[in-house]
C-alpha cells in the first residue's frame, strides 16, 4: 500500500463485521430505509465508503470506525 492510499470498509460490509446485522440482506434493509446514520447524517448507501474516524448509529448502538489496524 502506497502511502497516498486510505483504507477503507463499506458500509454493509462494517455492519456484518460489528453484529449489527447478520447478513448482507439485512444490511441492506436497515440501510435503505434510512435507519443507519453516518457522523450524524442518514446514509441509505449501502457502498458508502467508511474510514477510521467515522462515526456509525444503527439500531440503538454506535459504532466507530477504526481501520488503522485493518489486515489487507
Amino acid at each position: 500500500m502506497t502511502v497516498n492510499e486510505t483504507v477503507t470498509i463499506k458500509l454493509d460490509q462494517f455492519l456484518k463485521l460489528v453484529g449489527a446485522v447478520q447478513t448482507g440482506g439485512e444490511a441492506k434493509l436497515i440501510i435503505q430505509t434510512g435507519e443507519v446514520r453516518v457522523n450524524g447524517e442518514i446514509e441509505t448507501r449501502r457502498g458508502r465508503k467508511l474510514v477510521t474516524g467515522d462515526r456509525i448509529l444503527a439500531r440503538g448502538q454506535a459504532f466507530f470506525v477504526d481501520l488503522s489496524e485493518a489486515e489487507l
